[in-house]
């Protein structure tokens, strides 16, 4: 990997950190959620407008991807509203690699390689240490919310053979940005709004634009793990801005959970 793309796909990887954090930060993590997906289509729209390419068998992924994208983002919003960054972050987005896998074997019969398997395990020790003894139902939130993850994901890397990846991400984003605020409600998405709620929705996209531009220089698995050291920037950003209780054991586990997805992304 080149320096101009490991910069891209770290800076995905702050960027991606940094609004969950913010997200985690607000009061009403419902409405914020409604005031960024909004935003991010907003602010993706230019892009697909310029690029716009979609073939007709897209809509067949298109619908269902929509779909578990609005249960992601109702899912992630209330998880943050009760449960710590530092708990559902590294297990939502270090178990969803592992979904996506076994998804694949089972659905599309997928083999996976040795390297895989050693993912998962690493990726299963890191997530046992990051649950602790208290996880409880936030850790349960976070895997349902890595099952949902490891879905659309399946589901996209077909899709986006029939589609620009703007287009796509956008036809995606719509189902959510016009269902989801309407069912948090108007009088709470219209107090939500805020440079840092819109922010939230910016920084969405901007993580999803520099993926894209660092993929064009890269390799996905090598983009993917370096991605994904998300993990480990959300977990020290918790303990240093929000003030949560990372220990050491907590820390060492979000550590593990990213270097098990850099395994699964080179297996």
């Amino acid at each position: 990997m080149g320096t101009a793309a490991l910069l891209l796909a770290l800076g995905a990887a702050t960027l991606h950190a940094v609004w969950n954090l913010l997200l985690r930060g607000t009061r009403d993590t419902e409405a914020t959620t409604a005031v960024a997906v909004v935003t991010f289509v907003f602010v993706l729209a230019p892009f697909a407008a310029a690029t716009w390419d979609v073939d007709t068998a897209a809509w067949k992924y298109i619908v269902p991807s929509g779909a578990l994208e609005l249960v992601y983002v109702a899912l992630l919003a209330a998880a943050y509203r009760r449960f710590e960054l530092s708990l559902v972050y590294p297990i939502a987005r270090g178990l969803a690699p592992v979904a996506t896998l076994v998804l694949a074997i089972v659905l599309v019969s997928a083999r996976p390689s040795g390297a895989e398997i050693a993912g998962v395990i690493v990726v299963a020790a890191g997530v046992l240490l990051v649950r602790g003894a208290r996880g409880g139902r936030g850790a349960a939130l976070g895997l349902a919310i890595a099952g949902v993850i490891g879905g659309y994901t399946l589901i996209d890397r077909y899709g986006i053979r029939h589609a620009g990846a703007f287009s796509y991400a956008l036809l995606i984003m719509l189902g959510p940005a016009l269902v989801y605020p309407p069912v948090v409600g108007a009088r709470r998405v219209r107090a939500a709004v805020s440079p840092t709620t819109v922010l939230v929705g910016v920084l969405s996209a901007g993580a999803y634009l520099l993926v894209l531009l660092a993929l064009r220089r890269a390799s996905a698995p090598a983009v993917s793990a370096v991605r994904e050291t998300g993990v480990v920037i959300a977990a020290a950003l918790s303990a240093v801005v929000l003030r949560e209780r990372v220990g050491l054991v907590r820390l060492a586990g979000a550590v593990l959970v990213a270097a098990g997805i850099a395994l699964l992304a080179f297996g």
